[in-house]
């Protein structure tokens, strides 16, 4: 281990995050926005509130909806990342699916309401683990986001939503309190989202794989998971290579260890 560490400089041990900072509204125009950098990985997320449903939803619709789209920035690889301009293709269709089902996995529809929010995750700088973090800083984002739809009336219980005859007479929304707004925020959002990288290198378990640690992977392994302890997704892949059922609990183990610590440090940016 001392010898792979010396051969690609690592400064961290094995089961450590790399740094992680948070910089929230870093935009002032999106609902919500976070900065989010991890290591050298940089994401940019802006959330926005869509003027209505998507048009496949029925017109009484009572719940909401979360979508995402993901972009690399044509200056975040070393070579240019070419826009792609007719629509996400392969990778990143793939990346975008993720993000918005992981979201969706964490949220309740229903108690958000008739509400569709659009995450839009933008690359910055890519150093390994781009779709970890944009997950992890999307979901700060949504939490920030639908905070500020219940404090402005946005976002309603079932028992305080009005009629369509309300609506047309002019309804002003209901006054929540503190408490109130509090206990909505956790119907609609119960629980944290949060994603990590896990790897094998020259036999060893490591956390939060950069991209020199993912170029030399013998496995690697995305782990999505909420703060209740449920996993919504694991991609693992041998990279021409296998691992065993003993491995396989070891990379699991180093990745509740990282989302843990990823856990708190969304509660205290958004605290």
């Amino acid at each position: 281990m001392a010898k792979f560490k010396t051969d690609l400089n690592l400064t961290r041990d094995a089961n450590e995050l790399r740094d992680v900072e948070v910089t929230l509204d870093f935009t002032p125009n999106a609902l919500a926005s976070v900065l989010y950098r991890q290591g050298e990985t940089m994401v940019l997320v802006c959330c926005t509130k869509e003027a209505s449903l998507p048009r496949w939803f029925p017109r009484d619709a009572t719940k909401g909806w979360v979508h995402a789209e993901y972009s690399l920035l044509p200056g975040s690889t070393n070579s240019r990342f070419r826009r792609e301009r007719n629509g996400a293709k392969g990778r990143t269709q793939e990346i975008e699916r993720l993000i918005a089902r992981s979201l969706r996995a964490a949220v309740d529809l229903e108690a958000l309401g008739p509400v569709a929010l659009n995450l839009d995750c933008d690359v910055l700088n890519a150093d390994g683990g781009t779709r970890c973090a944009a997950i992890t800083a999307a979901n700060i984002a949504l939490r920030l986001a639908v905070r500020r739809l219940i404090a402005r009336g946005d976002c309603l219980p079932t028992s305080m939503r009005p009629t369509y005859e309300e609506r047309k007479d002019g309804w002003t929304p209901p006054h929540l309190t503190a408490e109130q707004q509090a206990e909505h925020e956790a119907a609609v959002l119960p629980h944290d989202l949060a994603a990590v990288s896990v790897g094998v290198v020259n036999g060893e378990v490591y956390l939060d794989l950069d991209y020199v640690l993912d170029s030399n992977a013998d496995v690697d392994m995305n782990v999505i998971k909420t703060s209740d302890g449920r996993y919504v997704e694991v991609q693992g892949t041998g990279e021409e290579s296998t691992f065993s059922a003993e491995e396989l609990t070891q990379l699991l183990a180093c990745a509740d260890g990282g989302l843990t610590s990823l856990f708190a440090l969304q509660t205290n940016a958004l605290s």
